[in-house]
């Protein structure tokens, strides 16, 4: 579909015009295009944080989203757009739409039935394909029920769903108790040869069909080892100088600015900074709890000297925040596991409030509730897009960046290997070991023989 400034939207002009067919109203060109541009948004909306909620939900989450990311929106702006996916929802009842075609710049989205669910990755344009066999979305609830029981993260549970998702598509209407490891290994080709995925993104969708196969279908899939595998290269980590890091801290600002120092003096990952609680922040012994990092696993690592004074100003302010939330009987932050059920009350005490909270409230994709989540990972990214503008730093610089940096400069102080593991938090050392490669001195202070000369 062609706006009216002439750019290309994400929405073909062919599911407009089924959506004003399918409910049979008459509409002006105009309304057609604000039609396909509020359609537009939401698809990328639910792509990126409603793929767990089904449609009533995702478009109630879709409207505190526009008024926090919009405050100054008008109010005829919000109608409309409520107007608009009144209209799409009744319009795609008993849609199954999967977009196909070559990787672009237009993000692929599969609408079905009574929901918006984000697909894997970009195309071009929107196909009829042949539907997944009836028993599919069943099978689809049985894997997420048991992800939960497994307490996977809400993203490895995203990830996993659109994965056996794509593969029910794949296989083209096989009947689950046909599927086989020949459909597999197919599919697994299929992402390497013709999707020409990453190694990673092949391995994490042979991890979910292997969950899939074995905990909703109770069978073991055979050996793949013969099966086309992406290729994996080797990748050095981009490390910032100390020179650069001080330019790059300089340039933040507010809460950001406080977040992003934490991660590079604690080594934090993005989301280990973001899910931190109050009562992860120990003032009293200088250290910093992260709970549930990756692999589940907890560790202790330093609190900054530098930033504890602004640490503490942090907490203050959080205080406001937290008896304003009580005075309007906000629910409480979420909790992890079965934490909510034995202790109901746990998420509205202070200590179990999130230390980077958002400003706004937000819809839980997983209960459907409004409540106060943590800042969203995007605000970060921007953030460190903006700081290192601002700082002329020329290399691709992200938050996991900082956690390079960490980790070579303490190295480069002469801090023991088997320390800075610990502080990453890495499973074995061999993972810690790839920055010497990437450490200002490489070798044993080895010279280059130009420089002998």
């Amino acid at each position: 579909m062609v706006g009216m400034t002439g750019t290309q939207t994400l929405v073909p002009k062919e599911w407009v015009s089924r959506v004003i067919a399918t409910v049979g109203v008459k509409v002006t060109d105009k309304d057609a295009y604000w039609l396909g541009f509020h359609m537009e948004r939401f698809l990328v909306y639910c792509r990126k944080h409603g793929a767990l909620l089904d449609l009533a939900t995702a478009v109630a989450a879709y409207k505190v989203f526009l008024q926090q990311q919009e405050p100054r929106l008008p109010e005829w702006r919000l109608k409309q757009a409520s107007e608009a996916l009144q209209l799409f929802a009744r319009g795609i009842e008993g849609w199954r739409w999967e977009t196909t075609g070559e990787q672009g710049a237009i993000p692929r989205f599969r609408v079905r039935d009574s929901g918006v669910v984000g697909a894997l990755a970009p195309a071009q344009t929107a196909v009829a394909t042949d539907a997944p066999p009836p028993e599919a979305d069943t099978a689809v609830e049985q894997m997420r029920r048991a992800i939960r029981v497994s307490h996977y993260s809400l993203r490895t549970e995203q990830a996993y769903l659109e994965m056996v998702r794509r593969f029910l598509l794949f296989t083209g209407g096989v009947p689950l108790a046909d599927l086989s490891s020949e459909h597999v290994r197919r599919f697994l080709e299929y992402l390497a040869v013709e999707r020409k995925v990453a190694a990673s993104t092949q391995n994490q969708a042979l991890s979910a069909i292997l969950f899939f196969f074995k905990r909703v279908l109770q069978r073991e899939l055979g050996d793949f080892s013969d099966t086309v595998r992406a290729a994996r290269g080797r990748r050095l980590p981009v490390v910032l100088s100390r020179e650069e890091i001080q330019r790059f801290l300089a340039t933040g600002e507010g809460t950001s600015g406080l977040m992003l120092r934490l991660i590079y003096g604690a080594g934090l990952r993005l989301m280990e900074c973001l899910r931190l609680r109050v009562k992860d922040v120990d003032f009293e012994r200088n250290l910093i709890q992260v709970r549930a990092g990756k692999g589940d696993k907890d560790r202790v690592v330093m609190m900054p000297e530098k930033i504890r004074p602004m640490l503490e100003q942090h907490r203050e302010r959080l205080r406001t925040l937290f008896a304003s939330d009580r005075a309007a009987e906000v629910t409480g932050v979420w909790l992890p596991g079965a934490l909510e059920e034995k202790y109901p009350n746990a998420g509205k005490e202070w200590g179990w409030q999130w230390f980077f909270p958002a400003k706004g409230l937000s819809i839980d994709p997983r209960s459907g509730l409004q409540r106060r989540h943590h800042v969203h990972d995007n605000t970060l990214h921007k953030a460190v897009k903006l700081a290192a503008e601002r700082a002329g730093i020329a290399k691709s610089v992200s938050c996991h960046t900082l956690r390079h940096s960490f980790a070579t400069h303490l190295l480069e102080g002469g801090a023991d290997i088997r320390s800075v593991q610990e502080l990453l938090g890495h499973e074995s050392v061999e993972t810690t070991q790839i920055y010497t490669h990437v450490m200002q001195r490489p070798g044993v202070g080895v010279r280059s023989p130009l420089d002998e000369e």
